[in-house]
């Protein structure tokens, strides 16, 4: 999906520059072709961000997800963002996401993202879809002091993400999505 966005944007920059040589060797630049003009800038302009806000989740999840590298996250994610959770639960703020984030690793600490075979985008949205997955070989902590011994047992199930950015580049807000159920039959399941 990011070439198509990249070709649309490139296609776009190739009309503006058609017109404007028309219209300038014709003498025939109008109110009418300035509008289409215009409208063909912005619209440029839109692409490029998001493609750039999708190019921008793809090192989120194949680098800064995938390798834990959470001194990366800002690039992503504003420092008071809001992040809604598959279970329902809503968390604000950079420092505890990244806490939440690194729970999922503790337990298979070769969790990963590193492919988004699906990726859209509208004005300031962008929704990824990809594959994320891993092995339970190390204990899960269930949060009352007892451990929940590995399994061993891999897993790979689809997640989604919505991002809302801002004009800085960042996510304002961010929804994750995968089925929860299906996480833990993969994983709790004995060999």
């Amino acid at each position: 999906m990011k070439k198509s966005f990249i070709t649309k944007t490139l296609l776009i920059t190739s009309l503006v520059a058609i017109l404007n040589l028309i219209a300038c060797k014709e003498n025939t630049k109008t109110p009418e072709t300035d509008k289409a003009l215009q409208q063909i800038k912005e619209m440029a302009a839109a692409n490029a961000v998001i493609s750039k806000n999708l190019e921008t989740f793809d090192t989120l999840d194949y680098t800064v997800f995938s390798n834990r590298d959470w001194k990366r996250l800002h690039e992503s994610h504003a420092k008071d963002i809001l992040v809604h959770f598959p279970d329902g639960h809503t968390e604000k703020g950079l420092e505890q996401h990244i806490k939440t984030l690194d729970a999922m690793f503790v337990y298979a600490p070769d969790t990963r993202i590193k492919e988004h075979p699906i990726k859209l985008g509208s004005g300031n949205i962008t929704a990824v879809m990809g594959y994320m997955e891993g092995t339970f070989t190390k204990p899960m902590p269930v949060g009352d002091g007892t451990l929940i011994q590995p399994t061993g047992k891999k897993f790979k199930l689809p997640m989604a993400t919505i991002g809302i950015w801002k004009k800085d580049g960042t996510m304002s807000e961010e929804y994750l999505f995968w089925d929860n159920k299906s996480y833990m039959d993969q994983i709790m399941t004995k060999k």
